[in-house]
């Protein structure tokens, strides 16, 4: 058994653990690896993970190890961890964004960035993929926030506001769309599902809600019904998208997959209406194995994306109400998604904002099985 000392942070509608680098490093090696540690620390195995520090959900079993980056004009890397619940394993293959603005606030709170008299930017970069995001927090007269008045759709706790932005994400059609198609075909059974598979914030497929029999603006419930036709078409738009190989196990992170629809009169999860008017469009996203109880900030990005794939799903089912701005209809609310494109139409950046807290520092007590050890050779 060793303690690691760890940050508990809330990042809009996500819980993430954030360890340094400098904190955790040291025990990687004698553990068996970082595999070993988060999912000893978190508990998994357990469906509950009673003996962990893990949340029982996609939401809340998130970890992330932050350091000082050597790269110019960055000054955070992290390596983003979905922890597993039932087994012991960890998907290393994403991103998300919500941890990513409680990474930036971390930052500043953990004095891994100079703080600026007005506003500190904070410029991190996702090992996992690459990609470059920027936090921004207001600090005025350099104090450093603990609290905020902020809120974001799906819980009703405040917290300090927090602008993220996706940058680099300026590519070309070929790059956005994985396989050159704007919209791909998937058959089923005597089914066929249309999708628009994109790479941008995260690899995504986002499948016409109509092919399902729905709506898109539906309740979780009712797209719970839908798992496994929805487990089954990741699976497929994983191969087509080059992500896995059909000898390849099966991965429950990537690409993210949901269904979209126009916008249409719904109640979210806590029974509020939202109107028609409010919004651009439908949104339902899986999460692991599980309905989103709102949208990832990464699959935000790759709607935003979609949006401006002219002929794609998400094109055909948005009615944008003005340029530059998308409202994302999901079941815990409207998400405002901000973004802008190059002169040729291509997105080039995309800002979300959110909510941020710490819940806590603490030392953790984590116990690596004998087991654990032998599989992983230590």
């Amino acid at each position: 058994m060793f303690t690691l000392r760890g940050t508990w942070m809330r990042g809009g509608t996500s819980k993430c653990w954030l360890f340094n680098a400098v904190d955790i490093d040291p025990y990687v090696a004698g553990a068996g690896g970082l595999d070993n540690i988060l999912t000893a620390a978190f508990g998994s195995g357990d469906p509950r993970q009673l003996d962990g520090v893990g949340g029982g959900s996609s939401t809340t079993s998130k970890a992330a190890i932050v350091r000082r980056s050597t790269v110019p004009d960055i000054d955070v890397d992290y390596l983003f961890a979905q922890v597993a619940i039932d087994d012991r394993t960890v998907e290393w293959g994403s991103n998300c964004g919500n941890c990513a603005t409680a990474i930036g606030l971390y930052a500043v709170q953990a004095g891994l960035v100079a703080i600026d008299d007005t506003l500190t930017i904070v410029r991190m970069r996702n090992q996992n993929t690459g990609a470059v995001l920027r936090a921004e927090i207001a600090t005025p007269g350099g104090h450093v926030p603990t609290e905020g008045s902020a809120s974001v759709p799906g819980t009703p706790a405040l917290g300090v506001p927090v602008g993220l932005t996706f940058t680099g994400l300026d590519a070309d059609r070929t790059t956005l769309l994985p396989t050159g198609q704007a919209v791909n075909r998937i058959e089923l059974g005597s089914n066929m599902y249309r999708g628009t598979f994109v790479r941008a914030g995260a690899p995504a497929a986002l499948f016409d809600a109509t092919d399902l029999g729905l709506t898109g603006a539906e309740d979780n419930a009712t797209i719970a019904d839908r798992l496994p036709t929805l487990i089954a078409l990741r699976r497929e738009a994983a191969l087509l998208m080059g992500l896995a190989r059909p000898t390849d196990p099966i991965t429950h992170a990537i690409p993210k997959v949901g269904i979209v629809g126009p916008p249409t009169d719904y109640r979210t999860a806590t029974g509020s209406l939202v109107r028609a008017e409010d919004y651009d469009v439908s949104v339902r996203m899986m999460s692991m194995m599980a309905p989103h109880p709102a949208i990832g900030l990464t699959s935000a990005v790759a709607v935003a994306a979609a949006v401006t794939v002219s002929g794609g799903t998400v094109a055909t089912n948005a009615r944008i109400g003005w340029p530059g701005s998308l409202r994302i209809g999901t079941a815990a609310g409207v998400l405002d998604v901000d973004y802008t494109l190059d002169p040729h139409g291509i997105l080039q950046t995309v800002t979300l904002h959110r909510a941020v807290r710490r819940i806590a520092t603490a030392d953790l007590f984590v116990a690596i099985s004998a087991s654990a050890l032998v599989g992983a050779g230590a």
